[in-house]
């Protein structure tokens, strides 16, 4: 068998690449948003794996778990399965999502996107569509419908999870909050409210309106399109 030619030879690193294809030099060139998400991973990991140049093993990577969506939503033990993902890449990525959530809460936090629904829905939804088990979470508003805590409260089994209205009220007391929304998943992966939703939706509205709190929405988290009591007329 003949020797393989170098020019030949799986790349692995980015000084291998023409210097106009090199992912590095088009985010110098032509910003962030002309990358694909291939080569934004490639950029992430610096590196590929064994006998494959780094976008090649991102592209692998993105195609194994269906797309970007994919790979932030994977757990460590996830992406650990993937061949050329040991721990420390498996960390890169888990860092981004959650500087990703904390930057969003940030933004919604400084502005008044507590009254936009679209974007209290991709909120939640990178906090708690991929939550193994049930979980209740509330968010604490000012008068403004500024963020002032989000809260998970109550976790339960993979089918439900317990919530107590005592609870929240207290939780509403202590934190001088004015408005609250609700919102929980579901990680069977159906988003449609059930009958038991809407009662425990109807006991929470009662018990804060006793104390002159505003329900402003409930969200329920799937694997699909988040359903928002409010849109639903529900409340």
């Amino acid at each position: 068998m003949s020797a393989v030619k170098q020019s030949e030879r799986p790349k692995s690193s980015f000084k291998q690449w023409p210097h106009n294809e090199r992912p590095r030099e088009k985010l110098q060139q032509l910003g962030s948003g002309a990358l694909s998400d291939a080569e934004l991973l490639a950029i992430l990991f610096g590196t590929g794996a064994r006998g494959q140049d780094v976008v090649s093993f991102a592209r692998d990577l993105l195609g194994a778990f269906e797309g970007i969506g994919g790979v932030f939503a994977a757990s460590r033990s996830k992406l650990l399965q993937q061949k050329g993902v040991g721990p420390a890449r498996a960390n890169q990525l888990l860092v981004v999502m959650e500087l990703a959530r904390r930057y969003l809460a940030w933004q919604l936090s400084r502005s008044d996107g507590f009254t936009d629904p679209t974007m209290v829905r991709d909120y939640l939804t990178t906090k708690l569509r991929d939550q193994p088990r049930e979980v209740f979470v509330v968010l604490l508003l000012d008068s403004q419908h500024r963020l002032l805590k989000y809260c998970e409260l109550f976790q339960g089994t993979i089918n439900a999870a317990p919530v107590y209205p005592r609870e929240i009220v207290k939780l509403v007391l202590e934190h001088n909050a004015a408005a609250v929304i609700l919102a929980h998943n579901h990680p069977s992966g159906v988003a449609e409210p059930s009958q038991a939703d809407q009662r425990v939706t109807e006991r929470l509205k009662n018990a804060l309106t006793m104390i002159d709190v505003s329900l402003l929405d409930h969200f329920v988290i799937g694997a699909g399109k988040p359903v928002s009591f409010a849109e639903r007329g529900l409340l």
